[in-house]
């Protein structure tokens, strides 16, 4: 998926988006950002979201007393991680459209209208903003330049759709959307967690571009980009059980298969070449071939299992579709019709003279 250059943007008015604005709750997730959060809630009230949340993991810093001077709504999550705190901050909102950002000041609040346009005028259900589209010089580093892309790649790979940017921080989506999610990532691992959710359950996902510009002087990140990488890629690789089996469980397969070929290889070369036998590698080599061999089975019953549930789940929701747009007649014109057909009855029989002598 690429990035757009809305079509709706051609029947789309800022009128229209800010006329819906009130349906719209800003969400900012903290931890000291002193430095940053009150030029950021500014902004956002400033360009006329007039309903600002922040959910704050308890900093160390002013973070929450500047957001509250500022005029956002704080709160204080219970548990630890960005996942966390951004499950616990939907509980509070009863507005019907989400739109996510960092407090570090790295997006810019003139790309509000555009993440919101998709729901509000279009009926997508999330937007993930696209950082690479116009990211500014500092803003990343090369290692995570290198490690988001090798991240968005296997993405692709493994859940079939390319979002281009799925550890974005910029987001908007329905909190209907949201609720049927199944989020269980407490750290940094949320954004790649929504993704799969979002390729998972066929929400219709758009991708925009925005800008994405280096911290401010002083405001320190609290990605640690090792750690929280290979958290990532855990999370992508855990998430494959229920969307995409066949890779779950064929990489390992494939892997298993490979070693054991190539020790099956040498035991076959050692033994030939030298007469050396090597019993222990040889019973390590075919346990490796029969374990791949297995799972490879195990990833392509499961993927048959998948396509099978996914097209049974098509047709319950086509099925209830149906029977939706068809109502049934009320109660009140069903007695109407009995009401009506009774008294057809006793005029057509005192109207026959036939009827009413044998009667």
């Amino acid at each position: 998926m690429g990035d757009r250059t809305s079509n709706l943007s051609e029947t789309a008015t800022t009128a229209d988006i800010d006329a819906t604005a009130s349906d719209v709750c800003v969400l900012l997730p903290t931890l000291n950002e002193a430095a940053t959060i009150e030029s950021v809630v500014h902004g956002y009230i400033d360009a006329g979201f007039s309903n600002v949340l922040v959910v704050d993991g308890d900093s160390e810093d002013e973070t929450r007393q500047l957001a509250r001077d500022a005029g956002a709504r704080v709160i204080t999550q219970t548990g630890t991680g960005k996942g966390q705190a951004i499950r616990e901050a939907v509980e509070h909102i009863t507005a019907e459209v989400v739109l996510m950002a960092d407090a570090d000041a790295t997006y810019d609040v003139s790309d509000a209208e555009r993440m919101l346009e998709p729901i509000l005028v279009g009926d997508f259900d999330h937007v993930i903003g696209n950082r690479f589209a116009n990211m500014q010089p500092g803003a990343m580093t090369p290692l995570n330049k290198i490690g988001n892309r090798i991240i968005n790649s296997a993405f692709a790979l493994i859940h079939g759709q390319n979002y281009r940017d799925i550890l974005s921080g910029y987001r908007a989506f329905t909190t209907e959307s949201f609720s049927q999610m199944q989020l269980s990532a407490d750290g940094f691992g949320v954004e790649t967690e929504m993704s799969v959710e979002c390729a998972k359950r066929g929400f219709k996902t758009e991708v925009v571009p925005i800008t994405y510009r280096p911290r401010p002087d002083g405001s320190d990140t609290n990605l640690h980009p090792i750690r929280d990488g290979g958290i990532i890629f855990i999370e992508l690789y855990r998430k494959a059980k229920t969307n995409n089996p066949l890779f779950y469980f064929g990489s390992v397969g494939a892997i298993s298969t490979t070693i054991g070929l190539i020790l099956g290889f040498y035991v076959v070369y050692r033994w030939l070449a030298f007469g050396i036998g090597h019993e222990i590698l040889a019973i390590g080599a075919v346990a490796g071939v029969l374990f791949g061999v297995q799972l490879l089975m195990f990833g392509v019953l499961s993927d048959m299992l998948l396509s099978l549930h996914r097209e049974q789940l098509s047709r319950f929701e086509l099925l209830e579709a149906r029977t939706q747009t068809q109502s049934p007649p009320t109660s009140q014109s069903s007695e109407g019709d009995r009401s009506a057909n009774a008294d057809d009855a006793i005029s057509a029989e005192y109207t026959d003279p036939q009827k009413s002598y044998n009667k």
